[in-house]
């Protein structure tokens, strides 16, 4: 409860600065009323989800998420607001103590450029404000096709030319528009590649999240099938289950859905691509990850029926496991697909210029293709969303990969 009350009182506090910004950059009464209306509002919505909702976990609902997210946007309106004019009245402040001291009559806080400020400030924070708001509403379902040439010598020769489409982390509990997830789906289909795989989180807690969009991802075809993985989403791990019998046959469900969808689900096994007198090896691990997230995984039994030799490619949903176990392992894995960070769903990307996000802070291998010792990892930046229900900047994925033979020197 203390949390909460000073929660609302550092809110309320930031609300009325931003008012007085407000005030000075216009003469409209209704403008004020308007911003005041909003704030409580959002708080009021945000109080309310997260203490009488009734929907228990770790991962946010469709409800909570949104009033997180119009949250998220009133704060950083006003931050940034507050940011930008803190500094006048600190100017301001110094200034009168100077003249105080030193006995010189000078006016300090011009209105003229008060008003400028206060109308900078207000213009620079309706930018984040009104990405976020974007984010929410078309930023989610900015679906991107990414596509990479990857070389390698011992690149079997009938896989030269291979195309695969990676899609990770769907979140189906957090869909909310029919139309574009179908659009996505036709979009996948329209790549025309040789394999689909998806590496986890099919779900946010519960399996039937994914029962209403079993119809549409049974649509999803490829010549050579379609393999998938678990995420740490897809185990019910974040919400409370009565019994664990009962999470248990959540987790039955989910993967028996999989496969009803077409989906080949690997847990910690292999299988084999062939072409003529070709194969790669496809090794797919339940979710691994560093800290406290799920260690299902297990490189060594799913890898337990390919050879040293093979071409290997490998679905690992959380990328600290291909940092901390696969990179090294003796069986060299050609190229792993993982997903998981969704690159925070917030940051700036111009391809040849920029790439940040917050989350490179705890993943060092967070969005896009990295190698290490000779070994490639595609990260996918997910096609779904949790949590901030929406994207700004980190837009949502889907990979194709063109492996490729490297020409003899």
């Amino acid at each position: 409860m203390l949390r909460w009350i000073v929660f609302v009182i550092i809110y309320l506090i930031m609300g009325f600065y931003t008012l007085q910004a407000l005030k000075t950059a216009t003469r409209f009464p209704w403008v004020y009323y308007a911003f005041m209306a909003l704030s409580v509002l959002v708080l009021g919505n945000f109080i309310y989800q997260f203490n009488w909702s009734g929907d228990p976990g770790r991962v946010l609902s469709k409800p909570k998420s949104y009033a997180f997210g119009f949250l998220i946007a009133m704060l950083t309106f006003n931050f940034i607001t507050i940011l930008f004019l803190f500094s006048e009245d600190i100017f301001r402040f110094v200034s009168a103590v100077y003249s105080r001291l030193y006995g010189r009559d000078q006016e300090f806080g011009l209105p003229t450029r008060r008003r400028f400020l206060s109308l900078m400030a207000m213009g620079i924070a309706a930018v984040p404000f009104s990405a976020l708001l974007y984010g929410m509403y078309r930023g989610k379902y900015n679906f991107k096709v990414l596509k990479y040439n990857l070389e390698f010598d011992d690149l079997p020769p009938s896989f030269d030319g291979y195309q695969i489409t990676q899609i990770s982390d769907i979140h189906s509990g957090s869909f909310d528009n029919r139309k574009k997830i179908s659009y996505a789906i036709d979009l996948i289909n329209l790549q025309q590649s040789d394999v689909i795989l998806f590496t986890g989180d099919m779900v946010n807690n519960k399996s039937e999240e994914m029962r209403p969009w079993t119809g549409l991802f049974s649509k999803l075809d490829a010549p050579d099938g379609k393999y998938s993985i678990l995420g740490n989403h897809d185990y019910g791990d974040y919400i409370p289950w009565p019994t664990e019998e009962l999470k248990q046959e959540n987790l039955e469900d989910l993967i028996k859905m999989q496969r009803e969808m077409g989906f080949d689900l690997l847990l910690n096994e292999s299988r084999y691509l062939k072409k003529g007198d070709d194969k790669l090896a496809l090794i797919g691990v339940e979710n691994w990850g560093r800290g406290g997230f799920k260690k299902a995984g297990d490189l060594a039994k799913a890898s337990s029926n390919i050879d040293h030799d093979d071409f290997k490619i490998l679905l690992s949903h959380d990328p600290s496991h291909w940092e901390d176990k696969v990179v090294t392992d003796e069986m060299h894995y050609h190229l792993t697909l993982s997903g998981h960070t969704h690159g925070m769903q917030f940051g700036i990307e111009i391809p040849g210029i920029v790439k940040w996000s917050p989350v490179k802070w705890r993943y060092k291998y967070w969005a896009g293709i990295y190698e290490e010792m000779g070994q490639y990892i595609n990260v996918n930046r997910g096609f779904g969303f949790i949590g901030y229900p929406g994207r700004v900047g980190i837009w949502p994925e889907i990979t194709v990969i063109t492996l490729k033979k490297r020409p003899a020197a």
